[in-house]
């Protein structure tokens, strides 16, 4: 029996065991009611209940459960509906799916999900990207995951991810905390939170260093975070202040055949991104009545990010001896002028692509809440007003490089010009300003009917100014105004139904209006060439269901215990969706709208808290098509026509989303000191991205499980370890096509199968020590 198999058998033996002895007098969970932030800036909570939408609730517990705190494992090993895509290769650097909409780092990605941290919004301006890596993990007290609603604004079309973070008043003491495991893993992180009266202070920092389980694939990542507060009679100031120094490898997918050969592999490299974070916010409450409170922050962040990779190209000998980029002619200098032979006779052309971008971006909300009785009903109504600004300089240039036997590209070569062409060097300045109103009303209009009605309006203000001189200046403006209404009902104790209905927008990004041009496309890696108009996408979505709980069991081993439980619909119809096109130039792409996409499913879950017992189950189906035919350019597609590309007909389904998923897991205290737990992830197959057409074979579908446990060695001295991928399952979370026969493949000879995957680690141990003072 290999290790980890037996390991996990092991483990649900030993729980399955121990859980028919637990002791029939544990103390019974105490029953609270629990709010969630209406808005981003929270303020008087709703309760979760009265809700007429799906939420997700992770507390601090559910992000150390399988070991060292990290909120992304918690979703993707807890919530059914959400799914990790490692397009990247690299696990700090993940797309998150929520109902087939996605918060990624990458600006190739079409960001469907609204993310705030401390109530202030975390996308950042220039792509909408979400940069995980600069959360700090151990400082996170709290996360919500609401569908979508309009009163978190722009990208929240499939939902919103709020993260609240520790401050000296949830948290005093001191704790270090030291792990490390497979692949070079070294991590040490400390916190430190005091209150003094009325003033608390707290620090949280972590330091990761790992060499990677694939070949070069090492990452670094600095992180701090600092607040400072202050609690009054009916009033609070903070003031937070984090950092990030971090420096990733993403080496993607690579080649079926290459990947036979060794799962290590990588196809082409470098993929490097050094990213630099910084972050002030000044956030406070005051309740100015027993009826009326006000919220409000103010914020800066700076942004600086730097890529380097190296890509295959088509350039080949041309006539006269001249190098020529296929279909679009003899290779340019900065300056002019063609290349004749500068590499030499024999060798693999390819391009080494550098992008810079360097945003500053600034904030102000401002957001009150009323509570009053008219007609002797509880009634909370909320109005408030939002700022984002952002202010951007994007970089980009592609050199002239040869790709060697190992497949790394070398850099140091001439750049290359092609005026108004796909590959010439790019300055872009952008200006944002988004401006929302927004107002919620809850009314209780029995002790079992709730409605909930709210409205936002949207203001999208976008500047470009191609610094160049190229075309991608211009101005555009976006107005929405998003409504949404819901209801809940009290069906009997302990069981609810609710019903709603939202309207989200999301604005073209500065990226994206500034490479929507089919003749000017750009890189994966961000080149911005052109501005034609793009729309905003409007997301429509409806949801219902119900979510009850049990009353507490009597007798026998569960007694005490209670099951909670949900299940539920929805239904997102997107309008002028944007996608990321691939160009008939390899490695080339723009921006466009395609149409209506639709996103819908079904969610449902339980668990069981009983003693020292917690299990859950959670499933979901997600079904994401296109509705509206295309035609779209992918050039590596085996099963493309004799131009490249593809059709795209209504019902296709959207790359990259699973669309089946089960969550399982638990854990159980079985001493007072020592506590053993499993989880287990299955997901259905994903289609290829640039097979929309859904002709190729999809990925594999999986099922992943793993293990932890961890000891109270004193009061103070806590030991954990953890197993991921027990079993050793080899399987991947995402696919694309890849020019195979354009790079010398030495470990496959001959490859020319373009399918290329990026493969999920093998199994891998890590253990640590949590010490508290």
């Amino acid at each position: 029996m290999r290790l980890g198999t037996g390991l996990v058998l092991g483990c649900a033996g030993l729980c399955a065991a121990s859980a028919a002895r637990a002791q029939a007098d544990a103390e019974p969970p105490v029953q609270t009611i629990e709010v969630v932030a209406p808005a981003p800036l929270g303020g008087s909570g709703v309760d979760r209940a009265r809700v007429p939408a799906a939420t997700n609730v992770l507390r601090r517990d559910d992000l150390v459960r399988s070991g060292v705190p990290s909120v992304l494992r918690a979703l993707d090993e807890q919530v059914g509906s959400v799914a990790i895509d490692d397009v990247s290769g690299n696990r700090f650097a993940p797309n998150l799916l929520y109902r087939g909409f996605e918060a990624s780092a990458l600006v190739g990605n079409p960001q469907g999900l609204a993310v705030y941290v401390n109530g202030a919004r975390f996308n950042q301006p220039f792509g909408d990207t979400v940069n995980w890596d600069l959360i700090p993990d151990i400082a996170i007290e709290r996360t919500e995951l609401v569908g979508s609603n309009p009163m978190f604004g722009l990208n929240a079309l499939g939902g919103a991810v709020s993260v609240r973070l520790r401050d000296g008043f949830s948290y005093q003491g001191a704790e270090l905390e030291l792990s490390g495991g497979s692949f070079g893993r070294r991590q040490v992180s400390g916190q430190y939170g005091v209150r003094a009266g009325n003033v608390a202070a707290y620090v949280a920092a972590t330091g990761i260093e790992e060499d990677g389980w694939r070949e070069r694939s090492p990452s670094r990542l600095r992180q701090i975070y600092g607040t400072i507060g202050w609690r009054g009679d009916g009033a609070e100031l903070n003031l937070d202040v984090s950092g990030a120094q971090n420096h990733l490898t993403g080496n993607g997918p690579a080649p079926v055949e290459l990947l036979a050969a060794s799962r290590r592999s990588v196809f082409t490299l470098p993929d490097t991104t050094r990213n630099s974070y910084g972050t002030i916010r000044l956030r406070g409450s005051y309740e100015a009545t027993d009826q009326l409170s006000l919220q409000g922050h103010l914020y800066y962040s700076n942004f600086s990010q730097r890529t380097a990779n190296g890509d295959a190209a088509d350039i080949e000998s041309g006539r006269n001896g001249l190098l020529q980029l296929e279909d679009v002619g003899p290779l340019q200098l900065r300056g002019g002028g063609g290349v004749r032979d500068f590499l030499g006779p024999g060798r693999t052309y390819g391009l080494f692509n550098r992008t810079g971008t360097d945003t500053n971006g600034f904030g102000a909300a401002l957001q009150g809440t009323h509570r009053s009785e008219p007609f002797g009903r509880p009634n909370r109504l909320t109005i408030g007003a939002a700022y984002d600004g952002g202010r951007s300089v994007f970089s980009a240039s592609s050199t002239l490089a040869t790709i060697l036997q190992s497949r790394e590209v070398t850099s140091g070569g001439p750049v290359i010009d092609f005026p108004g062409g796909p590959l010439s060097p790019v300055r872009v300045d952008a200006a944002n300003d988004h401006y929302g109103l927004y107002a919620l009303d809850v009314l209780d209009l029995t002790d079992r009917l709730s409605l909930t009605g709210s409205l936002r309006l949207n203001v999208s203000a976008i500047r470009l100014r191609d610094r160049n001189g190229g075309g991608a200046s211009g101005d555009s403006t976006f107005v929405r105004p998003n409504p949404a209404l819901g209801a809940t009902y009290q069906l009997l104790p302990g069981l609810s139904a609710y019903a709603g209905y939202a309207e989200a927008n999301r604005a073209p990004t500065p990226a994206e209006l500034s490479c929507a041009n089919e003749a000017a496309p750009c890189t994966l890696s961000n080149f911005f060439v052109s501005d034609p108009p793009l729309k905003q996408v409007v997301a429509r979505t409806w949801e219902a269901g119900l979510r009850g709980r049990t009353p507490e069991f009597e007798g026998g081993w569960l007694a005490g215990g209670t099951v909670e439980w949900h299940a539920g619909l929805f239904h997102t119809r997107s309008s002028d969706d944007i996608l990321f096109a691939a160009s008939q130039v390899r490695g080339r792409g723009f921006f466009q709208n395609v149409g209506e996409t639709q996103r819908q499913g079904v969610e449902a879950g339980l668990k069981l808290r009983a003693g020292r017992l917690l299990a859950y189950a959670d499933y979901a189906y997600v079904d994401a098509t296109f509705q509206s035919p295309l035609l779209l350019n992918s050039p590596d597609n085996p099963l493309a026509d004799a131009n490249g590309q593809i059709g795209v007909t209504k019902g296709n389904r959207l790359p990259g989303v699973p669309a089946h998923t089960v969550k399982f897991g638990l854990s159980y205290q079985a001493t007072s000191a020592w506590r053993v737990g499993l989880t287990g992830i299955a997901a259905s197959g994903r289609v290829l991205r640039g097979d929309e057409s859904n002709l190729n074979p999809r990925t594999s579908g999986y099922v992943v499980l793993g293990v932890n446990t961890a000891y109270q060695v004193t009061e103070n001295i806590e030991l954990f370890g953890q197993v991921q991928n027990a079993t050793d399952r080899r399987y991947e979370t995402f696919g694309t096509f890849s020019p195979t026969a354009s790079v010398p493949i030495a470990p496959a000879p001959g490859a020319a199968n373009p399918r290329s995957l990026t493969p999920a680690p093998p199994i891998a141990g890590y253990g640590g020590v949590r010490v508290r003072f």
